[in-house]
């Protein structure tokens, strides 16, 4: 399914980012430790990620209202992937992620789950979302 890379899915946030990778064949998402904003670049981590696990695009989350009107979310997810694009030259797509971070709450609730742990569920599950989208041939709704 894949030509010859993985994609990386990013679950934006102000303080974390939540991180996730596709197997080498598309098919399934593998969470990644979440990434601290206050703890680095988040630009170098993800250059990293794009060399380590052979990254040839990029999925950001796209947090777009209910209604699918922007907001203040989903215009820096817009924002952060261009940058993404323009710093490390791989295609980046939006994906919309309505109710993703609520479902990874959803799924872990009753374990001990810290926030980075949710982040990175929301990302799995933006880029679980997109993989099917694409093993399907593209026909669903993405953003």
């Amino acid at each position: 399914m894949t030509p010859g890379g993985r994609i990386l899915a990013i679950d934006p946030g102000k303080r974390r980012v939540g991180l996730a990778v596709s197997d080498e064949l598309g098919i399934t998402a593998q969470g990644l430790d979440t990434f601290d904003r206050k703890s680095g670049d988040l630009f170098e981590h993800l250059s990293r990620l794009v060399v380590g696990y052979d990254v040839f695009e990029i999925v950001v989350g796209h947090p777009v209202s209910m209604s699918g009107r922007p907001n203040a979310s989903s215009l820096d997810a817009e924002a952060l992937a261009e940058k993404i694009h323009l710093r490390l030259g791989v295609p980046v797509q939006l994906w919309d992620e309505r109710l993703t971070t609520e479902e990874a709450r959803r799924v872990l609730r009753g374990t001990r789950a810290n926030k980075g742990v949710v982040d990175r569920t929301a990302a799995v599950f933006i880029l679980q979302g997109y993989l099917d989208w694409l093993r399907r041939g593209s026909d669903g709704a993405g953003s």
